[in-house]
């Protein structure tokens, strides 16, 4: 039987945003409120380049990364066509108003992912041949 971890209440999550939730190890989860009150939960990176999902446009029951615009269906955590990929998904309850995420799931899915890494992924060489003034 699963335990239950409170996360929140559904008003905590702004209507058409999400909400992340730190954990002690692996990436946050975002938790996601559609206009109609549904509450959905995925770890907080598009399969793309590693985007914070829990900063994109939720429209339906899709969120759009804010890098690069790629449509992840809310449910099922994968991309819609043509892209591919998926970012993992966590099982959410909501009862009485309340959001409880499944407290191992919390603590054991998807933490060995690596998290995104920003900016030049070689070392830039300088440039040598400007115009000097």
């Amino acid at each position: 039987m699963s335990e239950w971890k409170k996360i929140c209440l559904v008003t905590d999550i702004p209507v058409l945003g999400a909400r992340r939730v730190s954990r002690p190890q692996g990436m946050d989860v975002a938790v996601f409120r559609t206009a109609q009150d549904q509450v959905f939960a995925l770890l907080d990176r598009c399969p793309h380049k590693g985007g914070p999902l829990s900063q994109g446009l939720v429209f339906g029951q899709s969120v759009a990364c804010p890098l690069h615009n790629w449509t992840i269906d809310l449910a099922q955590g994968c991309a819609h066509g043509p892209d591919e990929g998926c970012t993992p998904r966590f099982a959410v309850r909501v009862e009485q108003g309340e959001v409880f995420l499944d407290a191992q799931e919390l603590a054991s899915h998807a933490i060995d992912l690596p998290p995104p890494s920003a900016g030049p992924c070689t070392t830039v060489k300088p440039h040598t041949d400007r115009v000097h003034a």
